[in-house]
């Protein structure tokens, strides 16, 4: 892709789209996707390295930081699968390879309860945008492969670690096979990108209803972001009469995971699924049925 000053998609404002028409006529379509991350106790943690502390002089082992994050790996990702799986949620998660090689139970569970997996990096230790460019193209489809080893189904999903791109990351995923990407966090609905072959979808993500940025960057307390999943419903549930929306949610098993916040995702969820007209769908699914519409048409520009 060229660098541009404006994004790889056309410019479609909302009053100028066609109705958005979700299966059975419902309003909203739910995505929930778990960022299931793996961290080497050698890695320098997120959040450590900063301009006052490069990396080369960052100290490992972080046992805290790392151990905040293990946690999610034993314990947290397992508290939501029973979570989502008693509202008969399939997830769609965004899972760094490197789980497969030392998690492979994880992968197993989630194989097993018919979720999604997206690839997400390697580690979330290594974005995209911090490698030597020269070897982005090769760990793309390192994660790619190593994933539907694991599983026997190639990843059609990615988000960046950090949603981090470059100007050729585009480019790269479509040749590995990849079909939607969720870096783009600029819409409430899907849209056409003019990159690929085929053409690459933006599914709609979010950094509010998502729990890091909303506890540790936003500083939200738990019945906060509780009501910020329920307000952002009630919103595209409203809007969605007319014209379908996508409302994803984003957890991870390190945060959303402890005792004391699953109640907070626990809660939405109930509240949203007592609503009539809610399609609960992973990713793929909504994207396939996206590129089946005549609204797909309209939003390639």
């Amino acid at each position: 892709m060229d660098v541009r000053r404006y994004g790889p998609f056309p410019y479609i404002p909302q009053p100028a789209r066609p109705p958005f028409k979700l299966p059975d006529g419902a309003r909203v379509a739910l995505w929930i996707n778990p960022n299931v991350e793996y961290f080497g106790l050698d890695d320098v943690m997120p959040g450590v390295v900063n301009e006052r502390i490069p990396a080369a002089h960052a100290k490992i082992p972080n046992v805290r930081n790392w151990s905040v994050r293990d946690y999610g790996n034993r314990v947290g990702v397992w508290r939501l699968m029973d979570t989502l799986s008693r509202y008969g949620i399939r997830a769609s998660a965004a899972l760094n390879s490197e789980l497969c090689d030392h998690h492979p139970e994880i992968i197993e569970e989630a194989v097993r309860r018919g979720w999604e997996l997206m690839g997400h990096g390697i580690t979330n230790a290594i974005r995209l945008n911090e490698m030597p460019p020269e070897q982005e193209r090769e760990a793309i489809f390192q994660i790619v492969e190593r994933i539907e080893k694991a599983t026997g189904v190639r990843p059609v999903g990615w988000l960046g670690p950090g949603l981090a791109e470059t100007w050729n990351t585009l480019e790269y995923l479509s040749e590995a096979g990849v079909k939607y990407v969720c870096d783009w966090v600029n819409d409430d609905q899907p849209y056409t990108m003019s990159v690929g072959r085929p053409s690459m979808v933006s599914l709609p993500y979010s950094v509010q209803t998502n729990d890091v940025p909303a506890y540790f960057d936003m500083k939200m307390s738990v019945p906060e972001f509780e009501a910020t999943i329920k307000r952002t419903f009630d919103t595209l549930y409203r809007e969605g009469e007319t014209s379908g929306r996508v409302m994803a949610i984003a957890v991870h098993p390190f945060v959303t995971g402890l005792p004391h916040r699953i109640g907070a995702l626990d809660s939405a969820l109930e509240y949203i699924c007592k609503h009539p007209g809610v399609w609960l769908a992973t990713g793929r699914e909504i994207v396939e049925h996206y590129l089946e519409s005549d609204f797909a048409k309209a939003m390639k520009g």
